[in-house]
């Protein structure tokens, strides 16, 4: 991968950080922890709906959190010289997987094998 590919795809990885943790933040989660905030339970009708927008907030936080870590860990593999090698075998990753999941850690094969 030349300089100018590479710089492109952490631009494309610098955007995508910001925004999960924008996403993060309007949930009302702090992106360096592992809890979410929220409100007093006003504006809902009842307990259970309570409950169940908390878990829906939580699991939205959670999946977001886990894609932010893959980004970043992403960034750094770019400022290491690791960027776009398979964690598992240590081939290339193909560039075609790279331009759909700038942070995928695995090349496609590893990918299959590992589910």
């Amino acid at each position: 991968m030349n300089e100018a590919e590479t710089n492109r795809r952490r631009t494309a990885l610098i955007d995508q950080q910001r925004s999960l943790r924008r996403e993060m933040a309007d949930l009302g989660a702090d992106p360096d922890a592992d809890e979410v905030a929220f409100d007093a339970d006003t504006g809902f009708a009842d307990r259970s709906h309570s409950t169940e927008e908390r878990e829906r907030v939580m699991t939205m936080a959670r999946s977001l959190r886990m894609n932010l870590r893959e980004v970043e860990r992403a960034i750094k593999k770019i400022d290491d010289g690791s960027y776009g090698r398979c964690e598992r075998c240590g081939n290339p990753i193909g560039e075609e997987r790279l331009d759909a999941i700038p942070w995928a850690p695995l090349c496609i094969d590893c990918k299959k094998l590992v589910g």
